[in-house]
């Protein structure tokens, strides 16, 4: 039976044109961090290599600093946007179940009405978005894709936490996604281990507000005072992620090379996920990249901004000239979940 549904008629290829990114003005150096633990400088930058991080204040909401990066992603790909014809939101601290906080900002930024919605993948999250707007594009569903990675970890940061208190940033970064002319974003190597969920998580979910009882209330309905109840946070089994990130994501990250018939030698540019700069410096050595390639170490200034990490360290790469225009990148973002995606892009 002969379908009678016409094919797509999308572009060929899709690339990113322009990035942007924007971080809190609060800089928050580890001397503040360690009035709430018992540990030292020193210790935080061996573990970790964060000396500061930027912390959101009360008007840098997450659609504020999602509209900052979003400007400035299409001004640097030269549309308007109007023209965005998708925005595709990735966060876990946007609070509100719904709507949608990609609809919110794709109202602010002028961009008419284009399908808009947020995903969940935590630290891959940026690799998910750019994923689905590669499709997008190809398909012909849109011709620009506005993709944000946007995170106030500030706010699921329990400050007590000896393990994690130390690890969390806040910030935007974003992407625009449109037609190329030869291939510029390869195949994405993504996925999922859910029998490790447990590794990074949420301290409690939200309907602990509504099912806690009134210690000695009276029958099932007795509710706790809401400041009774400590505030969700993310905590972390450091040791385990570490080890998967360590082992596991090198391999995610030579098959997303071996997709994109790139070598390492052929790289110019690697931007992990900016979780821990041990983490970091092991996949270098793991992969066995040559010293010509450009490696992303934003987490030292910026911390873990999960879904934001990876835009935010590109914008930063290319505002210093660190890396240019055309340079071949192997981006992989990984977390919780635990989740993972991969793949090799050109920049902008």
């Amino acid at each position: 039976m002969t379908s009678k549904i016409k094919p797509a008629k999308g572009a060929a290829y899709a690339r990113i044109m322009g990035v942007g990114g924007y971080r809190p003005t609060r800089v928050v150096p580890n001397e503040e961090i360690l009035k709430h633990i018992d540990s030292s400088d020193e210790w935080i930058r061996s573990r970790s290599g964060i000396a500061t991080r930027h912390w959101a204040g009360p008007d840098e909401t997450v659609a504020a600093m999602s509209v900052e990066a979003a400007g400035k992603a299409i001004a640097d790909a030269g549309i308007t946007p109007e023209q965005v014809g998708a925005v595709v939101v990735s966060t876990v601290s946007h609070f509100k179940q719904t709507p949608a906080i990609a609809t919110e900002i794709a109202h602010k930024i002028g961009a008419g009405k284009p399908a808009a919605f947020d995903i969940s993948a935590g630290c891959a999250g940026f690799g998910y978005g750019l994923t689905l707007a590669k499709g997008m594009i190809t398909d012909g569903s849109a011709e620009y894709v506005l993709v944000i990675g946007v995170e106030r970890l500030s706010d699921l940061t329990d400050l007590e936490d000896r393990a994690t208190a130390f690890l969390f940033g806040d910030g935007a970064g974003a992407v625009v996604v449109g037609p190329g002319k030869e291939p510029a974003i390869g195949p994405t190597v993504w996925g999922s281990e859910g029998d490790k969920a447990e590794t990074i998580k949420q301290t409690f979910g939200w309907d602990v507000y509504r099912r806690t009882p009134v210690p000695g209330g009276d029958g099932p309905d007795a509710r706790v005072a809401l400041d009774e109840i400590r505030y969700p946070a993310i905590t972390q089994e450091g040791q385990a992620v570490f080890r998967w990130a360590v082992f596991e994501m090198a391999k995610v990250a030579q098959q997303a090379l071996d997709a994109a018939g790139v070598s390492p030698d052929d790289l110019d540019v690697f931007i992990p996920h900016q979780a821990n700069m041990r983490i970091i410096d092991s996949m270098v050595k793991t992969l066995k990249l040559p010293e010509s390639v450009t490696v992303a170490r934003d987490v030292e200034t910026t911390g873990n901004t999960s879904a934001a990490s990876i835009p935010l360290a590109m914008e930063r790469l290319l505002a210093t000239g660190q890396a240019k225009s055309g340079d071949t990148a192997l981006v992989i973002g990984f977390g919780a979940g635990l989740v993972y995606a991969a793949t090799v892009v050109t920049l902008p």
